[in-house]
């Protein structure tokens, strides 16, 4: 990695001192589609977050950044609570959703998760056809006609940027396609059932360089109509995709603001060593 920070020009507000405490997520991004209030997560007796605090704003691409096992995809997970499906993991604190606590214990579960969407690391693809992978969460969710059903899925392709490659293909199976159409089949199902957010867990990790770059173009375009939450361990591409990035170490939130300023002038030391190289 580079010891020089990632460029991006621009022009920059006065940072705080170095030494004063991080910029507080209010500050960062007023208007809060999502707010995380003091969330904590433990996996049994283990502690893994402490105490975030980070505010996403609507209509924009937030990048969580961070060395491996520093809670980037735990923090996200309780977004939409997807860590009840996997053993006696805890949250405490407030995940507000529109000032909702999707913590609570009144909250639909499935209506949470219609409204906020994950894209994994791997592709999910179902053992069905490329049309019935989009249409799954429709017929869950929706009671449609067989038309509304076709509309709704090619809607979703297009929004994907799959269409084009797969309109002849939607009766094969969703696992012939490329490790990237995969992650787009994946996008698109998450976006059929029309959600609110979507989240987006190092989604081209294990994708070659032309499917990263298709997937990229796409977060751009659709964040007009989506807040975008995107895990990644590339600081490039946070560099070039996210408005807002939030740095993560040891399940902390060392500091959280715009993404030019996180990038060219952090506020915090420690912050500016990941950047930089220095550690991670």
């Amino acid at each position: 990695m580079s010891d020089t920070p990632i460029p991006i020009s621009t022009t920059l507000r006065s940072p705080a001192a170095a030494e004063t405490a991080p910029r507080s997520a209010s500050e960062a991004a007023p208007a809060s589609k999502i707010s995380v209030r003091d969330l904590s997560f433990f996996y049994g007796e283990h502690q893994a977050l402490y105490h975030n605090d980070v505010e996403i704003a609507p209509s924009t691409v937030t990048a969580i950044i961070g060395p491996s096992g520093c809670g980037k995809s735990t923090h996200i997970r309780a977004y939409n609570r997807i860590f009840e499906l996997y053993g006696k993991d805890r949250a405490t604190g407030a995940v507000l959703l529109d000032g909702e606590n999707v913590l609570g214990p009144d909250v639909d579960v499935i209506e949470l998760r219609r409204k906020v969407g994950m894209i994994f690391q791997k592709p999910t693809v179902f053992p069905q056809s490329v049309f019935e992978n989009v249409a799954y969460g429709l017929r869950i969710h929706f009671r449609l006609s067989r038309a509304e059903m076709a509309e709704r899925v090619e809607k979703a392709l297009r929004a994907a940027a799959l269409w084009d490659e797969v309109r002849d293909k939607l009766s094969q199976p969703g696992a012939a396609l490329s490790g990237g159409q995969q992650q787009r089949l994946c996008m698109a199902r998450a976006l059929a059932v029309e959600p609110e957010v979507l989240l987006m867990d190092e989604p081209t990790s294990a994708i070659d360089p032309v499917a990263t770059a298709k997937i990229e173009d796409t977060v751009q375009d659709l964040k007009a109509s989506y807040t975008i939450v995107i895990v990644t361990h590339n600081m490039q591409q946070a560099a070039r995709i996210s408005d807002y990035t939030a740095f993560f170490y040891g399940g902390r939130v060392v500091e959280f603001g715009p993404t030019r300023q996180i990038f060219t002038k952090p506020n915090q030391r420690q912050t500016e060593d990941y950047i930089t190289g220095r550690f991670g």
